[in-house]
């Protein structure tokens, strides 16, 4: 079986010694890119497909996109104002007085030449006419008329507030790169260089499911001891938000038997399976063993919280083929199972996927109150940020944080993460913030 720390051969991996945050990190992402070579070569061609512009959001770019034309097409007028040849400018402030000749819209262009002494009254994205260089910009004139227009030499220098043709993107290079997370930005820049398709990753298939016997599904009655399965539906939404097809396996009972058929039944048919609950000490003996038979699975005390306890690996191929499944066993508290997903889970989806930036954005704001921490763990707190009235970003704390919690996270926007070694924290220090938004 796999060293899912080291990436060789090794004994099974059940770790009593807690991981740093960043050496489980560094150990997933090293095995998902094990995975990645695996599949490279077997060389399918059905993992990329070609999706139009309204179905591309949140896919990720398979193939480097070049831009089949110059842009900007032709040199043209950065500002609404008044085109010319900049032969007349100086360095002081004499007065240019210049004879306006006629009017360049955007989409018509002048067909005529601007001699010496002439300008021609140019709109912002207007082709630049014969004879002209440079544009002096409306606001800097001093006056103007229908006939003339003056202004000062030094209010604008030759050449200036013109795009010349292939400044922003020249034909054949690549307007966007091989791996992007594509963006509503980057739709409009593919639309504007006249590409209604563009080439694809192939959604991968994710399996969820969610382990105990005190779950209960939606619209049944709860009896003692029982609890409402949140899990799946805080999963689903994580993974629409990458645009993955989800495969719901519903709610397993804590016995091996059904335990190992809805295992196989998900490896027969996902790309990744994610499980939460049943990977703590005293509830995974069973778990365990069914993950040897189906594969190289390693059970893991992450030194972070919450979400502790954690199980990862890859499961072996079910259907005759030589494609493994990458497998993430969470913890049951619905908090760790959010917080396990954004620091393990959603990068690694993104890597399987073939993006090129996987690490969410980080940021840092000043702590509103002390925030208590022991050193020797990573911690994720539940928070609020937001501008304070000097204009700097501030963040508070959404109350009690226990993994267990739910509406810690739903009142939230953001998480406050400590690093490892960081002890409490006192009012008015800067502490890092990973923002919810596009995330969660």
């Amino acid at each position: 079986m796999t060293d899912l720390t080291k990436h060789s051969p090794n004994s099974p991996i059940l770790l009593t010694a807690s991981l740093h945050v960043d050496e489980a990190r560094k150990a997933i992402a090293g095995l998902v890119n094990e995975l990645i070579l695996e599949s490279r070569k077997l060389n399918n061609a059905s993992d990329i497909e070609s999706v139009t512009l309204d179905q591309a959001i949140n896919r990720i770019l398979a193939e480097d996109l070049l831009s089949p034309i110059d842009v900007p097409a032709a040199d043209n007028s950065a500002m609404d104002g008044f085109a010319f040849n900049g032969d007349c400018l100086g360095s002081d402030e004499h007065i240019v007085t210049l004879k306006i000749v006629g009017t360049a819209y955007a989409g018509k262009p002048y067909e005529g030449t601007i001699g010496s002494g002439e300008c021609l009254k140019i709109m912002t994205g207007a082709l630049m006419p014969r004879g002209c260089d440079t544009v002096i910009p409306q606001e800097f004139t001093e006056s103007a008329n229908e006939s003339v227009v003056g202004f000062k030499q030094n209010q604008v220098k030759r050449g200036e507030n013109r795009r010349l043709r292939g400044e922003d993107l020249q034909s054949g290079k690549a307007a966007i790169a091989a791996g992007r997370l594509l963006r509503p930005s980057d739709l409009g820049l593919a639309a504007s260089l006249g590409i209604a398709k563009l080439k694809v990753h192939r959604k991968l298939k994710v399996a969820i499911l969610s382990s105990g016997d005190e779950l209960r599904p939606l619209g049944q009655a709860l009896d003692a001891g029982s609890i409402y399965d949140s899990n799946r539906y805080s999963l689903t939404g994580l993974l629409n938000r990458l645009n993955l097809d989800i495969i719901d396996c519903g709610i397993v009972r804590d016995d091996p038997v059904s335990l190992k058929a809805a295992f196989v039944g998900a490896a027969s048919k996902a790309d990744v399976l994610i499980s939460s609950g049943g990977v703590s000490v005293g509830e995974a003996d069973f778990t365990k063993q069914i993950m040897q038979e189906l594969g190289d699975v390693g059970f893991w005390k992450i030194a972070m919280r919450p979400g502790r306890p954690m199980a990862f690996g890859m499961l072996k191929p079910v259907d005759g083929s030589k494609r493994k499944i990458l497998f993430f066993g969470l913890p049951g508290n619905p908090v760790a199972v959010m917080v396990t997903f954004y620091q393990f889970v959603r990068s690694a989806l993104l890597q399987l996927n073939g993006a090129s930036q996987t690490e969410p954005p980080m940021t840092q704001a000043i702590a509103e109150a002390p925030i208590r921490k022991k050193p020797g763990r990573t911690e994720f707190q539940r928070a609020i940020v937001k501008r304070g009235p000097d204009g700097k970003p501030t963040v508070k704390l959404t109350g009690s944080q226990g993994a267990g919690i739910l509406r810690s996270m739903s009142e939230a926007n953001c998480f406050v993460i400590l690093p490892h070694d960081q002890g409490n924290v006192a009012t008015g220090d800067w502490v890092d913030v990973a923002l919810f938004d596009g995330l969660l």
